[in-house]
């Protein structure tokens, strides 16, 4: 059996705003259920590095960039909609 790619993802949210909370929650959840031990998550708060939102270009929030495995993907919102987001990471 092949191994999997480490999935590096990075998750911009600003403060304590409800959708960015209920996307740490819910990329949290995915995380733990679909990529137990194969996953790298850094969560960004814009507000304390702002100079990381410049960097990647962020214009909405919350905002998951995908980063690895090739190519890089952006997933917009709360989160909410795991098939989606299980989709973009190719896992289903």
């Amino acid at each position: 059996m092949a191994e999997r790619p480490k999935y590096i993802l990075k998750l911009f949210v600003s403060g304590i705003m409800q959708n960015s909370v209920r996307a740490i929650k819910n990329i949290n959840r995915v995380c733990e259920e679909h990529l137990k031990d194969n996953y790298e998550l850094e969560i960004i708060d814009i507000y304390q590095q702002p100079e990381m939102a410049i960097k990647e270009q962020i214009i909405v929030i919350p905002v998951l960039i995908i980063k690895y495995p090739l190519p890089e993907r952006r997933f917009i919102g709360d989160l909410s909609d795991v098939d989606k987001i299980l989709k973009v990471l190719h896992i289903i």
